[in-house]
């Protein structure tokens, strides 16, 4: 016998959001708004001195993107500046890219 799915069953497994805190600053609001560019769909919220990006399953922070913003050179070593935290997980911080997912 197969089991039926609901959509109440299929939301409870949806996928789940992953976020990150940002330190609202002058500094911060190119990484912040490449952080939007490369994750179309994250949902920005703005508070006194912080900026919450929540996306559904991933986060994809890019050196590219970042330095297109920055109008610099930058290394990913240099988000640790900006956040304040994160949910999900750091499945991947390199050079090239950041990644912040749920491992299951």
């Amino acid at each position: 016998m197969q089991e039926q799915t609901t959509a109440d069953d299929q939301q409870t497994k949806g996928v789940r959001d992953v976020g990150v805190v940002i330190q609202e600053s002058e500094n911060n609001r190119p990484v912040i708004e490449a952080i939007e560019a490369d994750n179309p769909g994250c949902s920005v919220m703005h508070t006194p001195g912080l900026v919450r990006i929540t996306a559904p399953g991933r986060i994809v922070v890019t050196q590219e993107t970042v330095e297109e913003k920055l109008g610099r050179e930058w290394e990913t070593h240099e988000f640790q500046m900006a956040i304040v935290s994160y949910f999900g997980n750091i499945q991947e911080w390199d050079d090239d890219e950041i990644v912040i997912a749920w491992d299951h």
